[in-house]
């Protein structure tokens, strides 16, 4: 690409960040398209899309595989605001769903249907992913859910993404929900993270770049050595959105319920709000080298919940559990002033009660086999949906 064609694509770019709102909030939530007998992956996304119902048109979005399917926020003001659409979306997704005769799931990986009977949706966006990715491309039989922050200031942007790589590990370790692939109780919590960040180029665990001058700079070489076509193509597991000018959060999990997702989302925000403040206050932010990161991510994806993460500033290792109490701790005084208290106690509950590789874990070791738990974390899907749609309409859920 030429100097010239940088500077056209990256003064669409800059302005975002430069003249962004601080504090927006947007989610993404991706689910399992599911035959409702077999609960097995079934094919559907062209189905619902053609057939999109008013709530979600311009909502309901491809996201690789055709027994898959995405829901989007708008762009909101704040995080009650993006928790209220979600819920809405979410309701009527699962009313479409059922309207053309499918189930749908809320995991990490899909635990028993193969990715050789997947098929990719056929999308200009997508033909591309699967001509250059090939084999890494089908194998991706992955679900998780996205959270974008608006970040005012292209360096402040950067320096966020740059301070949140830490945390990374620690959102993991939280939402993580795919203790099984294929059949196979893999034994980690996270086999969706293991799966999509070890296969997928330029994904996982970013370096800091330190300012938006150096960030800027790599892609013009990504693009200058034909790395690649577009900025999509980059997949870290938090980076600088450059189409909405946001902070864009990678890492975590498909959520079986939405009140996971909302506690999750609400750290997250937290968290991104937390050191937007530091800089703001002339504050240093901690960014250590990328191998002590994916020390942590490891940990994360084998244990989530149930191990420990490393605390490198001070070379102890923290139970898992009581690391992510301290992250809340850290983000109580922009959660009052962003109003994000009655989600953080989900992470409280969630702390409580076990995350979804947990739980899932935890029927399979009391003898129920794979299906049987896909099957109540089906049920578990649907139901939390039914009291969304009732909650939406004040009446019954049809």
């Amino acid at each position: 690409m030429s100097t010239h064609a940088h500077d056209a694509y990256f003064s669409e770019v800059e302005p975002r960040f430069a003249d962004g709102e601080d504090f927006t909030v947007g989610i993404e939530e991706e689910f399992q398209i599911l035959d409702p007998e077999s609960l097995a992956l079934a094919d559907g996304f062209e189905e619902l899309r053609d057939a999109v119902p008013e709530p979600l048109e311009g909502h309901l979005l491809g996201e690789l595989l055709s027994c898959e399917v995405e829901i989007a926020t708008k762009r909101c003001p704040d995080f009650a605001a993006a928790a209220a659409d979600i819920a809405g979306r979410r309701a009527a997704l699962f009313a479409h769903a059922r309207d053309y005769g499918y189930a749908l799931g809320a995991t990490g990986t899909h635990p028993f249907s193969g990715w050789r009977d997947q098929h990719i949706i056929d999308t200009p966006h997508y033909r591309l992913v699967e001509e250059s990715l090939r084999y890494v491309a089908w194998r991706n039989n992955t679900w998780s859910f996205h959270v974008h922050v608006g970040v005012r200031g292209l360096d402040r942007a950067v320096q966020v993404c740059d301070a949140l790589r830490a945390q990374l590990p620690y959102l993991l370790a939280l939402s993580a929900n795919s203790p099984f692939i294929e059949g196979v109780w893999t034994h980690l919590h996270s086999v969706r993270t293991q799966t999509f960040l070890r296969m997928f180029p330029r994904c996982g665990i970013p370096d800091a770049f330190g300012d938006w001058e150096a960030h800027r700079g790599f892609y013009e070489e990504l693009l200058d050595t034909n790395c690649l076509r577009e900025f999509t193509q980059v997949w870290w597991s938090v980076r600088p959105h450059h189409k909405y000018g946001t902070v864009e959060i990678r890492i975590c999990d498909a959520q079986t319920e939405l009140w996971q997702t909302l506690a999750v989302a609400a750290l997250a925000v937290g968290l991104v709000a937390t050191a937007a403040r530091r800089i703001d206050e002339g504050g240093s932010l901690y960014v250590p080298p990328t191998r002590y990161v994916e020390e942590n991510l490891w940990r994360a994806i084998r244990h989530g919940l149930d191990g420990s993460l490393v605390d490198f500033e001070r070379r102890i290792e923290v139970p898992a559990v009581e690391a992510l109490a301290g992250l809340v701790d850290q983000v109580l005084p922009v959660a009052a002033e962003l109003g994000l208290q009655p989600w953080l106690d989900g992470v409280d509950r969630m702390l409580r009660e076990g995350n979804g590789a947990q739980r899932q874990e935890g029927a399979h070791r009391a003898g129920r086999s794979i299906e049987q738990v896909h099957a109540e974390t089906v049920a578990r899907t649907s139901d939390d949906a039914a009291t969304l749609a009732v909650a939406a309409t004040g009446g019954e859920a049809r």
